[in-house]
């Protein structure tokens, strides 16, 4: 009975661990795909302000939009157990979790004031970069530089 219950325990806390590494990758995985997916946005905005593509109001109204979700969403992608692994997160996000939420709420003004403003080529551009800055400026505080 005792090789049972240990049996059973030991297979309950390898269950526990396991789901725990999961969950964490699943995080990771997530915010992964919405950077990668704002990354994407972000080239179509960045072209159409250089000049390397023509200007679509829906096109700028849906890098916008995507970026307005990743505002709503990033709170929620950094939970501590999520440290490790691979990512490029920086331990910042978690020790200056004051300053790292703080830029993300600017983020978020920032693209909320952009969708408002963006009528045409001129209005984008500056709305645009403004957002811009604050991808880069989280990036370069709160990102491991990529490995090449």
């Amino acid at each position: 009975m005792i090789i049972r219950i240990v049996l059973v325990a030991t297979a309950t806390a390898v269950a526990i661990g396991a789901t725990a590494v999961a969950a964490q990758g699943d995080v990771i995985a997530e915010r992964q795909a919405l950077m990668k997916r704002s990354g994407e946005q972000g080239r179509i905005g960045t072209q159409m302000v250089r000049g390397e593509a023509p200007y679509d109001q829906a096109k700028a109204d849906a890098v916008l939009a995507n970026f307005a979700d990743k505002a709503a969403k990033l709170p929620t992608l950094f939970p501590e157990d999520s440290r490790t692994g691979a990512t490029r997160a920086l331990p910042g996000i978690w020790d200056k979790a004051v300053e790292f939420n703080a830029a993300i709420a600017k983020f978020a003004a920032d693209v909320k004031a952009a969708q408002g403003a963006t009528k045409d080529l001129e209005s984008f551009k500056a709305a645009y970069t403004a957002v811009n800055r604050d991808c880069g400026t989280c990036h370069e505080t709160f990102r491991r530089p990529q490995q090449r």
